[in-house]
């Protein structure tokens, strides 16, 4: 596998290669797709790519926009830093997972690869990918950044003025919360926090009481800032950094006087942050949930990040209190905790070196949202329509005397959410609110706990969910009364309740009064929060339920229609595929001569283009300003289409083990809106689009021959918010 994906064109034919137009019409499986060759063959490895390495992946493809000149400069800092903490979170999750599932003896997955093999191909990739993430920060963002009059100043680069001011400002404000240690018998190695900064020193001679200096670890306090402005009457430049790391190294002697410091090297370990509560053995999720996030900063060690010049003498040191083997170490040359310089994108104001700024498109009537909505559904595609409609509508929800009850899932709000004061003030003017909070929300436990306690304490209901199960359907309920009746209005969304997220993700909501997905809704609420049986819902598909049997058929469907030589069309958007039983149907659909799209972002463990298993498969990720996050399923049924969104990708864990749902576009105008956006638009993209290939390898397209330039994200800008 390439170290880097290539920035150059893909050469490749643009049109699908039809089995029955080549005359290939299949009468019999593949033989790896046949159960007569294999007792199970859904789990032959040679239909699969794995999913962690093609995780890791798609941080390459974020890095490339770090790269692009084309793209605004501190636009290419904050994708360097996303591919940053991408990673970090790629070791906690899932590097963390394979190697649990290595200690457990637990199955592998559908590729077959051995979990010792595998964490040393995740080893060797992901060093290639912090090579390349230090190599572009050092060699070209900040240079580029300083040449812009943004400057990141290396401890080397700090004239007299300037390391005096960075002395002082040790001294007063850095120094007074430091706590160094160093270690003899007395005072054992400490516990070190997930991806904390870390200094560790090497020390010469003897401290106050006599005891010999060896070595010494200075912690770095949260409480620090990680990235220090410098006055401009002191540095001369209105945007003059410097790395707290820096700071720390430069002036670590002064915490040891008396002490000759032979050397400082940063470092930071990341630990294992995958809470695991056994819910069926708790009496209270919410207490047991607690209990671990006390613990959570301080689980198994997966990587070892140091200052490249550390000696190996003390590498090994630290290896040997993390618990660590030798491949769990990364070199770093540069600053270890580099996606803290997303700060500096904050703290400049250069339009110039930012994106362009856009205006969000608004519902323009001066109607209520329930007399928008009772005349038709209303669609809203974030971030290019304004997320307002939905704070709207549960604020309007709050205040009508008529609105009798509010239902809503939450699984991320956001610090401040307007929609939680909303729910609030709802649940004091005397409406039934109930809320179901998803307390495992990963790395959102302890916001969602502290939520919870203050909607319990407004008088809201709160309800944690289904127990195996996390509730990541999002879904909005309010039940008012228009006269003599009970009307039903609900919004449905790919995306979480979160107006920040709603400005940088692409997602789709729905704001309908259709009495069948009202009643949907309402049974789903009731399922979770009231112990109820299996139901039958009209309009919605939902997981672990019918949302797996319903992809299944529809794909099937497909193959059938292809089969009676109907055309057989397939377009499916998502961030992440590897469910082998729907990629087993898609590539027998292949086989059968449908056409598939599939647009994924991040991990795809189907393999596309395999002679005679997935020739007419095309999947493709695409990369651009905003964070592609909508679910959207198109299904061409003969001339008779059906297109779902969802809140749910293709993964085992959104198919079965959580509360997901997919619901219709039924008005046919919608639809055909949304397919064309989203889909069709998506599938001219040649600017911002990588294509995967059957060896796992992506390549970024580029326009060929007399092709228009095409970027989706940038048609929707110019179209929805021009």
């Amino acid at each position: 596998m390439s170290t880097q994906p290539p920035a150059r064109p893909a050469k490749r034919s643009t049109g699908h290669k039809s089995a029955r137009a080549s005359g290939r019409v299949p009468t019999q499986p593949h033989p790896l797709l046949d159960p007569s060759q294999d007792n199970d063959p859904q789990r032959d490895p040679a239909l699969y790519l794995n999913r962690e390495l093609s995780q890791l992946d798609f941080n390459f493809r974020v890095l490339a926009h770090a790269q692009d000149a084309a793209v605004p400069l501190l636009e290419r800092l904050r994708y360097l830093c996303i591919s940053c903490t991408n990673l970090d979170e790629f070791f906690e999750i899932r590097a963390a997972t394979v190697r649990q599932a290595q200690d457990f003896g637990m199955p592998l997955a559908a590729d077959g690869i051995p979990h010792a093999t595998l964490l040393k191909r995740i080893h060797d990739r992901a060093a290639e990918l912090v090579d390349a993430q230090y190599r572009c920060w050092n060699d070209v963002l900040r240079p580029a950044l300083n040449e812009s009059g943004v400057r990141v100043l290396h401890r080397q680069d700090w004239n007299a003025r300037q390391t005096r001011w960075l002395r002082a400002y040790f001294r007063d404000e850095i120094m007074p919360v430091l706590s160094p240690l160093g270690l003899d018998p007395a005072h054992p190695f400490p516990k070190i926090l997930n991806k904390s900064l870390n200094i560790v020193v090497v020390l010469k001679g003897k401290d106050a009481f006599g005891r010999a200096g060896h070595l010494a670890i200075v912690r770095a306090p949260r409480s620090l800032p990680r990235i220090i402005q410098l006055p401009e009457r002191v540095s001369g430049g209105e945007h003059d950094f410097v790395f707290l790391s820096a700071v720390l190294s430069a002036f670590v002697d002064e915490l040891f006087p008396g002490m000759e410091v032979k050397g400082a090297y940063q470092f930071r370990v990341t630990r294992n942050s995958e809470l695991i509560v056994d819910e069926e053995e708790v009496e209270n999720l919410a207490l047991a949930l607690r209990d671990e996030l006390v613990g959570r900063g301080y689980l198994r060690a997966m990587r070892l990040e140091i200052a490249a010049d550390c000696p190996k003498p003390i590498v090994r040191t630290l290896l040997e209190n993390f618990d660590l083997p030798e491949n769990a170490v990364y070199r770093i040359q540069g600053p270890v905790n580099l996606n803290r310089a997303a700060q500096i994108y904050d703290m400049v104001q250069r339009p110039d070196l930012k994106f362009p700024a856009y205006q969000q498109r608004k519902l323009q009537d001066m109607e209520t949202i329930f007399e928008r909505a009772a005349k038709g559904d209303v669609l809203l595609h974030h971030p290019f329509d304004a997320f307002a409609p939905v704070l709207e509508l549960i604020k309007q929800a709050a205040e009508d005397q008529n609105v009798l009850a509010i239902k809503q899932t939450l699984y991320r709000a956001g610090k401040d959410s307007p929609i939680v004061e909303h729910l609030i003030q709802a649940a004091r003017n005397g409406k039934d609110v109930t809320v179901v909070i998803e307390l495992r929300a990963r790395f959102d436990e302890e916001a969602n706990l502290r939520l919870a306690d203050r909607l319990q304490d407004a008088g809201v209901q709160v309800v944690y969910g289904v127990v195996g199960y996390k509730t990541h359907a999002k879904m909005l309920l309010i039940v008012r009364r228009e006269g003599r009746k009970l009307c039903r209005y609900t919004h449905l969304g790919t995306g979480n309740y979160h107006a920040g997220t709603s400005r940088a993700y692409t997602d789709f909501g729905l704001i309908t009064s259709d009495a069948d997905i009202g009643s949907d809704v309402h049974q789903i609420f009731q399922q979770i929060s009231g112990l109820a049986p299996a139901i039958k819902l009209k309009k919605l598909l939902q997981s672990p339920f019918t949302l797996h049997a319903g992809v299944l058929k529809r794909i099937e469907r497909e193959a059938r229609h292809a089969n009676a030589g109907r055309p057989g069309r397939i377009v499916a958007k998502m961030n992440a595929l590897n469910e082998p039983q729907v990629i087993r149907a898609l590539y027998e659909a292949s086989q059968a001569g449908v056409k598939i799209d599939l647009l994924v972002r991040g991990a795809c463990t189907l393999r596309p283009g395999m002679p005679g298993i997935s020739d007419n498969i095309r999947v493709r990720s695409i990369v651009g300003r905003f964070l592609e996050h909508s679910r959207i399923w198109w299904f061409g049924n003969d001339e008779d289409p059906e297109l779902f969104c969802s809140s749910a990708d293709w993964l085992e864990r959104n198919l079965l083990r959580r509360v997901e749902i997919g619901f219709p576009i039924l008005d046919p105008d919608l639809a055909a809106r949304v397919k064309e956006e989203s889909l069709d638009n998506y599938l001219l993209d040649n600017l911002d689009a990588w294509e995967l290939q059957a060896d796992g390898r992506y390549l970024r397209l580029a326009p060929e021959g007399d092709a228009m330039p095409h970027s989706a994200q940038a048609t929707l800008l110019a179209k929805l918010c021009g």
